[in-house]
């Protein structure tokens, strides 16, 4: 089965490295194991926990207590109804996996992340593509959405909030596309990695899990939680779809380490600590942020809801991908071309690593972009 290079992941790959100054960094600054258990007060008892725990495989679906803990992030949501994956990204590709079919209709949305329309292509789906437009600050055409999927569709495929635009879409708008998915009978699977960094109070969007029968909400210790060293992700869902997507687990990863696990489990107990830390830090970025945009000539974005990345249109008569490694050997700076997700004339920056990183690096793009 042949599949599309993955345009970020290949990108990152060869040159996240190579860098000084990271701005294509999509996860909030990660945090070390002390300061984990310092923000979790498990920084006496954790030798007590760890030390004892066998390194078998563990419990296959994933502890009871981790999955409680995904549990506790929804409203409507059970331990049966958590899958735990290798990492998000190991969530989403096995919803595809198990709910497409060739032929299938795919509706998803662009731009996102890559796996939600390469994925179901490389299956042999009919992959109809939503386009996200800036004039509507990046948020879906509704309208769009119900003529893509009318006479049926299999699935739509959303993120929320969307990577790499920031923009978020709230419960009103997320009901109103639950709608048009009910009536099309078709599964809605929302990639929510960025849930719980919302820029306004009170932090979180509601899942979609939460609001539909059909509804699918992925998640991950990476973005939000500053743990993507973890690889650890969920899927949330139907008792029933939980079931099916076990039987596609066995097939790839069978389960997660048992100190991941158990490591996960500590940090989603103390949710709210570490959520509040990684607000704080993507609220000043993207505030320091927004003040370079103002002042930088020749960029526009729509200012992000939510999530780790903003999406910077320019206006130079160069490539996407050859002004980010003009900018990466020149400088040291490095973003995300918006080649490698499809959106050609714009770039990706992160704000959400360490505010040191953004408050070195921005001055030099600027400088960079002006010198063009």
């Amino acid at each position: 089965m042949k599949i599309a290079p993955f345009g970020v992941e290949q990108w990152m790959n060869t040159y996240e490295t190579r860098c000084t100054h990271n701005l294509a960094e999509t996860c909030v600054e990660s945090l070390t194991v002390a300061q984990l258990l310092d923000l979790a007060g498990h920084g006496d008892s954790m030798p007590r926990e760890l030390l004892p725990l066998r390194l078998a495989y563990g419990a296959i679906e994933g502890s009871e207590r981790l999955r409680s803990a995904v549990a506790a992030l929804y409203d409507r949501q059970a331990a049966g109804n958590v899958m735990i994956a290798h990492g998000g990204v190991g969530a989403n590709h096995l919803v595809h996996l198990t709910l497409v079919e060739p032929g299938d209709r795919v509706v998803s949305v662009l731009p996102t992340y890559q796996q939600h329309y390469s994925i179901p292509e490389s299956i042999g789906a009919d992959v109809r593509i939503l386009p996200l437009r800036e004039e509507n600050g990046w948020l879906p055409d509704l309208e769009e959405l119900a003529a893509l999927v009318e006479g049926g569709a299999k699935l739509v495929a959303v993120n929320n909030p969307n990577n790499p635009t920031g923009s978020l879409m709230d419960r009103a708008f997320l009901e109103q596309v639950v709608r048009i998915c009910d009536r099309a009978g078709a599964w809605l699977l929302c990639d929510e990695v960025y849930r719980g960094i919302d820029q306004a109070d009170p932090g979180t969007t509601v899942s979609v899990a939460d609001l539909y029968e059909r509804g699918i909400s992925t998640g991950s210790m990476s973005k939000a939680f500053s743990l993507a060293g973890l690889r650890l992700g969920w899927a949330v869902g139907p008792a029933s779809l939980i079931d099916e997507l076990t039987v596609h687990r066995d097939y790839s990863t069978i389960s997660v380490g048992v100190v991941d696990d158990l490591l996960a489990a500590i940090a989603l107990e103390n949710a709210p600590a570490i959520l509040g830390r990684n607000r704080a830090i993507t609220r000043a970025n993207l505030a320091t942020l927004s003040g370079w945009v103002e002042a930088q000539p020749g960029i526009s974005w729509v200012r992000p809801r939510g999530g780790t990345t903003a999406l910077l249109r320019h206006e130079l008569p160069v490539p996407s991908r050859e002004l980010c490694v003009q900018l990466l050997e020149e400088t040291g700076v490095m973003l995300t071309p918006g080649s490698a997700m499809s959106m050609e004339g714009y770039l990706r920056i992160g704000y959400a690593n360490n505010p040191a990183v953004l408050a070195a690096g921005l001055p030099l793009l600027g400088e960079f972009l002006d010198s063009r």
